[in-house]
């Protein structure tokens, strides 16, 4: 196969997490009764008029700032006309235009394998409504579910020509946008349920070449994984296209989720097929710089921020800061036991280990569990003050997950405390080293490693409580009399 280079735009769709849809006061829920949440407004039925979601406008505005974009003080919405059975009215009120969206001329960075960080240029940010959704019908035949139809949509469209140049880093600008829109509380992020919906563009040239190539874009696609694989099946089929001497055409394809390769679906539109025009029925939308200041203090600190943060200020690893940040309630879970005295390193081990494994287990978040803050700040403080061992640590925790006592009530009423008195320690040791004189023999013989088993006879006959470091020590002089 010859060297080609690839290039990737991403289209992604949001659906806002508003209660009632973009222009009217249907309720917006995920699934339920075909047909049931919809009124004249949402249909398109004749003489309806649009009243546009203040709320929706808002979120837009706030995801626009957070992804470093150009606001649009003065934008209209225009008609995007096209029929298919999902567009009730025969167009979709959508913008358009290079400085027309409510965001434009932004970017957003992504991290990269080999620590630094690369800049994705986004070229819009966008509001416009959803459409209805094509079911087939038990009996054979479709119908169209129109319950959809209106939610407040909002597209990110990253700049042409494409920073993307591979599918990991197509993968990682979905990531990255999909936690900056959680932290912004504007999208709920599920994929699997529609809610956030991605359509690469990809392309590719031969090494050397500065014209793009002819692009497909891929519609829909529901998880980070199927990005990826999208964009890696396309790059190779339209490589074995070129290599054969055949032409890539400019199309819309599916994805085969249990086979993962694309198929086609319908020659992609121009531009100017949509026949855009302003909509008469809504009024343009004029900001003041005031209230857009407003928007942006108000912003959060956004995820890759409070990475770099946490990495610089607590000396946290790159997988450690990455598991922390990954969840804003997590995040602000780590930073509240850090407020109380915590130290980072410690809270993050328990948090990103006993701590979710019990959370997972149960199926709970951390807010609903028993344990708050308090509990991991007096377990790692009871840890680090020797009081107790790490294992016995765990064997606390699992206590207060399950009561909600806090860990030193539990050590106090148990008897849990350390032993770190050598004498108290030593009759253990000698007498684990005097039930094993065989081990000694290989001790002696050079077999170091057989002190690990005499360390762990010491700890079990002692309740766990013995501290590990001194029957460590212990053992070691003794073997070596």
């Amino acid at each position: 196969m010859s060297k080609y280079l690839v290039s990737v735009g991403m289209e992604i769709h949001a659906e806002l997490s508003t209660l009632s849809k973009m222009f009217c006061r249907c309720p917006v829920a995920f699934g339920g009764e075909p047909n049931t949440r919809v009124c004249p407004v949402c249909c398109g039925l004749p003489g309806a008029l649009p009243v546009p979601n203040q709320l929706a406008i808002e979120m837009v505005l706030r995801t626009a700032l957070a992804l470093n974009c150009k606001i649009a003080m003065h934008s209209i919405f225009h008609r995007k006309n096209y029929f298919y059975p999902d567009l009730p009215k025969g167009y979709q009120i959508s913008q358009y235009g290079d400085t027309n969206p409510l965001g434009y001329d932004g970017y957003l960075e992504i991290p990269l394998p080999d620590g630094g960080s690369k800049r994705i240029k986004i070229r819009r940010v966008h509001l416009e409504e959803d459409t209805g959704k094509l079911m087939h019908l038990p009996g054979g035949g479709s119908g169209v579910d129109y319950n959809r139809s209106g939610v407040p949509l909002m597209e990110i469209v990253t700049e042409f020509p494409p920073d993307i140049e591979n599918p990991e880093e197509a993968k990682e600008y979905l990531s990255q946008l999909r936690n900056i829109l959680l932290y912004l509380g504007v999208c709920d992020g599920k994929m699997e349920e529609g809610s956030l919906r991605c359509e690469p563009n990809i392309s590719i040239r031969p090494e050397g070449a500065t014209t793009y190539g002819t692009k497909s874009e891929l519609k829909n696609l529901n998880s980070f994984r199927a990005v990826q694989l999208g964009v890696e099946f396309e790059t190779r089929r339209m490589a074995d296209l070129l290599d054969s001497g055949s032409a890539v055409l400019q199309e819309t394809r599916g994805w085969n989720e249990s086979r993962n390769e694309s198929f086609g679906m319908r020659v992609k539109e121009a531009e100017n097929d949509y026949r855009y025009f302003p909509d008469p029925d809504l009024v343009p939308m004029e900001f003041e710089e005031a209230a857009i200041e407003r928007l942006r203090a108000d912003l959060p600190e956004l995820p890759l921020a409070k990475s770099r943060r946490y990495k610089e200020d607590f000396g946290l690893s790159d997988q450690d800061a990455a598991l922390l940040v990954a969840d804003r309630a997590w995040a602000e879970y780590f930073e509240a036991c850090v407020a109380q005295g915590g130290a980072p390193k410690p809270i993050c081990n328990w948090m990103n280990s006993d701590f979710a494994a019990e959370l997972n287990k149960e199926g709970l978040a951390a807010r609903d569990s028993r344990i708050t803050p308090s509990h991991l700040v007096d377990l790692t403080r009871l840890i680090q003050d020797g009081v107790i061992s790490g294992k016995i640590g765990k064997e606390v925790f699992s206590e207060a997950f399950g009561t909600g006592k806090l860990p030193s009530a539990i050590v106090e009423e148990r008897g849990l405390t350390q032993i770190s008195d050598k004498g108290a320690i030593e009759n253990a040791v000698k007498a684990a080293i005097a039930a094993n004189p065989s081990l000694v023999q290989k001790y002696k013989d050079g077999q170091v490693s057989v002190a690990g088993f005499f360390v762990g006879q010491v700890m079990k006959a002692t309740g766990g409580r013995a501290n590990p470091s001194v029957v460590q020590q212990l053992v070691k002089e003794e073997l070596e009399r």
